[in-house]
């Protein structure tokens, strides 16, 4: 295992971006890659978009984990978003630049000239990056609320949203944080409760300056300021239990103009808390055991496993892409698991000695113990059942996701962060009660789980692609949305020809987080506290 000495927090801006837009300006997001292995690119985390904007700077500070002792190849895409998709492809590109994390790291502010390609530069766009390492994981919260703002707009109210700065040594101010809602036509806005890392905040110093700054939002980026005031954390923090703190929302020019101005409306914090925010290694260290579930695809559409047209027919050299797919994600998995049984199973086929169509067998014919000993355990199991079944139908995956469920819902019982669940269904796609599934993640979504599906040939895998949710939330057929993200689907055929640390890396990017996401859903520290977070 790499050892991640520390995260970073990358902070960016960009100036004389090129103009996409007809009739306005261009969107701008930022969008940061790693490098994987054999050039191919995983999306670590992007900014916000802003709009009608050449000069960005970019509130949403981009996250990433340090290792010193391996090149982090990176890459920063600058797209311009003109619609709601996450999906990059249908955007402008307005450039990028490759370097590496150390060279970020390295420099106190890295500058560099955007390219559309390697050699043709991007009009005269320039990315300009600063890093800072997150020591503290303390996170502020925020709830924020007016009244009486200034009137900005001529024919409605003023459409207000907030940006909070820090200041930094050189006395210039930081943005750390501008409010993504904004309330349109209305004088006396309630913002959603907010939350900034006490680090980006203010550097964990309590008594640095912060400037809130209250604008009115106009569509085409001139927004007009409507006041400002000044003050720290340590008097935010008065704020709270039913007695908040006021402040008066000062516009300069005004208060110079005018002698009878008072201010521009009042700023009230509802309340400021302080709380800790554990990391992945945190409950990783701190005790939690994951448990790895695999669910294999035995229908007929994968072809006679005799075959060599077959995505089941094991090659001379002794690998499909089923085999390929295990040893993958399994060869990561196993090292946060202590005693390395993992339960295996398959669906669609018929088994014997009954020949009924099973959609959750165990691999090694066992069911009161599917579990097979490691991964080559699981390899073992597979290869000795493959003569034994009949391939059959229908793709059914709500059953091993209904099963891994059960177990998941029974350790949430115990209310700690002891244990989580990933389930691996390797599958050619035909997938048949897309229905019940949408349920059973929908369920799921609720308990200590994550699904990740790695589709094998060269099917359609449009279903897989809506279940992984990431093109809006995932919602049941009755409407229930999934409480969190938890699927992750990679179709094989984009690695095939990568090193095999590829695939694991893009398959295992998102459970960190979602492990992360279920643990902060329930307010469950880790088992075990880290020695400098017990507080």
């Amino acid at each position: 295992m790499a050892q991640c000495v520390s995260r970073v927090e990358l902070s960016v801006s960009c100036q004389r971006l090129l103009d996409r837009d007809v009739g306005s300006k261009s969107d701008p997001l930022c969008v940061l890659l790693q490098d994987v292995g054999g050039r191919q690119w995983a999306e670590l985390d992007r900014t916000e978009r802003i709009k009608n904007c050449q000069n960005p700077e970019f509130s949403k500070k981009l996250v990433v984990d340090y290792y010193f002792e391996k090149v982090q190849k990176l890459k920063f895409g600058v797209y311009d978003i003109d619609n709601k998709s996450p999906d990059l492809n249908d955007d402008d590109y307005l450039g990028g630049i490759e370097c590496t994390l150390g060279q970020v790291v390295s420099s106190s502010v890295f500058t560099r000239p955007l390219e559309l390609k390697e050699g043709k530069p991007a009009g005269k766009g320039t990315i300009t990056i600063s890093a800072e390492e997150i020591k503290d994981t303390r996170v502020v919260y925020l709830e924020i609320e007016a009244r009486n703002l200034d009137k900005k707009d001529f024919l409605g109210k003023s459409d207000p949203f907030l940006e909070l700065y820090k200041q930094g040594d050189a006395g210039m101010w930081q943005l750390v944080y501008r409010s993504e809602v904004v309330i349109k036509n209305n004088l006396n806005p309630c913002w959603r409760r907010f939350s900034v890392p006490l680090q980006t905040f203010c550097g964990a110093d309590f008594n640095k300056p912060i400037k809130v700054q209250c604008a009115d939002h106009d569509s085409d980026g001139s927004h007009d300021l409507i006041g400002i005031f000044e003050t720290n954390l340590a008097q935010l923090q008065k704020a709270g239990d039913g007695s908040p703190v006021e402040y008066e929302c000062i516009h300069p020019e005004k208060k110079q103009k005018k002698k009878s101005y008072k201010n521009s409306g009042i700023i009230r914090i509802k309340s400021c808390k302080i709380e800790t925010d554990y990391s992945f290694l945190d409950y990783i260290m701190g005790g939690c055991q994951i448990n790895f579930t695999v669910g294999i695809d035995f229908t007929g559409s994968n072809g006679d496993p005799k075959s060599p047209d077959s995505l089941h027919y094991i090659s001379p050299d002794g690998i499909n892409e089923y085999l390929i797919a295990i040893w993958s994600v399994g060869s990561v998995v196993q090292d946060y698991d202590t005693d390395k049984l993992f339960p295996a199973f398959g669906f669609g086929a018929q088994v014997p000695p009954s020949w009924q169509v099973s959609h959750e067998f165990a691999l090694n014919f066992n069911p009161s113990n599917p579990y097979c000993q490691g991964i080559q355990g699981i390899v073992d199991a597979y290869r000795q059942i493959l003569p034994q079944i009949r391939l059959y139908g229908p793709t059914n995956f709500s059953p091993i996701i209904n099963h891994v469920a059960r177990f998941a819902a029974h350790s949430a019982q115990q209310g700690t962060a002891s244990q989580y669940f990933i389930l691996l269904i390797i599958t050619d796609g035909e997938i048949t009660d897309l229905d019940q599934t949408r349920q059973a993640i929908v369920n799921a979504s609720k308990l200590p789980m994550s699904i990740i599906i790695v589709g094998v040939g060269k099917a359609d895998f449009k279903a897989m692609e809506f279940l992984d949710g990431d093109n809006g939330i995932l919602k049941s057929l009755t409407g229930e949305p999934a409480a969190r993200d938890i699927v992750q689907f990679v179709p094989f055929q984009q690695f095939k020809n990568a090193p095999r640390e590829a695939l694991s890396q893009m398959v295992l990017a998102e459970v960190p987080k979602q492990l992360v996401s279920y643990y902060k859903l329930q307010g469950w520290p880790p088992v075990k506290l880290p020695e400098t977070k017990k507080m």
